[in-house]
């Protein structure tokens, strides 16, 4: 049983994340530490799971401080100085809820959550009736909306008016990102912006195809600078720009990428990044004075450590980040999506226009396509991979820590990695003349496919 994925445990709250599950990992995770601050998103499984999860954690001899309905990354915020417990299934549908675990801000590192897995299948019994841990009731919210604002104030430029349309899709963001932008002096105007767990308004998964109601009212505003999607944990983003078009995620992360390196006091400046994120973040980092690392997808914690675990005195990790996901290393070393949307507003706003802070980036198109795989073969067929891929593109740099990856002269790249989940090698790759590098590295995915069938 491997119950914890790229980000904590999720599933189907009536066939995986039931509350004896929640319980039974709330007293695995209770021998980690003596408090537990908990708190959940407003999936309608909400209430039963954190109660199952606060008696399995008291039950283990821990405290718990009962933080009520949170966005993910204020939770984390709150498990600073203490673990945290977070329940939600963040961009997934309403029917799914989920567990992810902190400590001390940060979410759980892979041995610390085997370790909580080896201990649900052994099913270790409660401690001692008279070591029991308490609960008690605490505010979080207020703290963590105002940590924000002083943090993004330290960040670009005055809003002064400045008018972001903010989708909450119905999740956690509605209390978070709209207070802090009002209170940044920006022009704020929302949609579902009421916490529902059936969510109503739209997926929770915040797409260009979900985000249509926010793309559409963005075109008909003709005031209006920037638009802001959220997932129904807040931990995600997406930006919108006044016309309604979506920003390219990797275009987001290299404009703040760009930002902290430039701001970053280090002679070291490392951006952390993952192995399907585009050259652009490269390019904006290389050019403001840094480099990037790369990790494993819903790593971004590690790779952190290990950057400046690797380092040397001048090294400092000024930012990190995976699709969609932003890790402001500066305020925390969580995933923190209503962050990322007071700093951008505040960049913008500096900049003069979203336009003018996207100008220096280089935008070239990108495909992510999947070669059908069975699971079994997906091991030999990276393994011949890492071989095959180099062979086919000789004049590529080709590096095989977390897939296969050919980086080309031009900054052009595809990446080849076996599906996690699913039945699939998936293959990214980005180039002005991108059809033509998917069809040659699908080619090469295809024919090992079929060599291990």
């Amino acid at each position: 049983m491997d119950l914890f994925g790229t980000a904590g445990i999720r599933g189907s709250a009536v066939e995986k994340v039931t509350p004896e599950l929640a319980l039974a990992v709330g007293r695995a995770a209770g021998r980690d530490g003596q408090e537990f601050v908990v708190a959940r998103d407003g999936r309608e499984t909400g209430p039963a799971l954190a109660a199952a999860m606060e008696a399995g954690l008291e039950s283990a001899g821990a405290d718990v401080r009962r933080a009520g309905q949170l966005p993910t990354p204020a939770l984390a915020f709150a498990s600073q100085g203490r673990r945290g417990a977070m329940l939600t299934a963040s961009h997934n549908p309403p029917t799914d809820n989920g567990i992810k675990l902190f400590v001390d801000g940060e979410e759980y590192d892979r041995e610390a959550e085997q370790t909580v897995n080896r201990r649900v299948e052994a099913d270790e019994p409660a401690v001692a009736w008279d070591q029991w841990g308490d609960s008690e009731a605490v505010s979080v919210l207020d703290a963590y909306r105002e940590a924000v604002i002083d943090y993004a104030r330290g960040q670009g430029a005055p809003l002064d008016g400045l008018r972001v349309v903010v989708d909450c899709g119905n999740g956690m963001a509605a209390v978070a990102t709209p207070q802090v932008l009002r209170a940044l002096g920006g022009e704020v105007v929302t949609l579902n912006a009421n916490v529902d767990g059936h969510f109503p308004g739209r997926e929770s998964k915040p797409t260009p195809e979900t985000l249509s109601d926010l793309r559409n009212f963005l075109e008909a505003d003709d005031e209006a600078d920037l638009g802001i999607g959220h997932d129904g944990d807040a931990d995600r983003i997406v930006v919108v720009d006044g016309d309604g078009e979506v920003v390219h995620e990797d275009t987001v992360v290299a404009i703040l990428s760009a930002h902290y390196t430039r701001q970053s006091e280090a002679d070291d400046p490392v951006v952390v990044t993952t192995p399907n994120a585009s050259g652009r973040i490269d390019e904006q980092v290389e050019e403001a004075g840094g480099r990037v690392e790369r990790v494993r997808l819903g790593a971004l914690h590690e790779g952190i450590a290990a950057a400046r675990e690797n380092g040397g005195d001048d090294t400092e990790v000024a930012f990190a980040a995976e699709p969609w996901k932003h890790v402001h290393t500066q305020f925390g070393g969580w995933i923190d999506g209503v962050t990322s949307a007071a700093v951008i507003a505040r960049l913008v706003a500096d900049a003069g226009g979203l336009a003018h802070l996207r100008e220096p980036v280089t935008e070239r198109p990108y495909r992510k396509v999947s070669v059908s795989c069975p699971d079994d073969a997906k091991v030999p067929v990276m393994e011949r991979l890492e071989s095959a891929i180099p062979d086919r593109f000789p004049e590529a740099e080709v590096a095989t820590e977390y897939g296969v990856r050919a980086t080309f002269p031009d900054s052009s790249w595809v990446l080849v990695r076996p599906s996690g989940t699913e039945p699939y090698v998936r293959i990214y790759a980005e180039s002005d003349d991108v059809d033509a590098l998917v069809a040659d590295a699908s080619e090469v995915v295809e024919a090992e496919v079929t060599e291990q069938a």
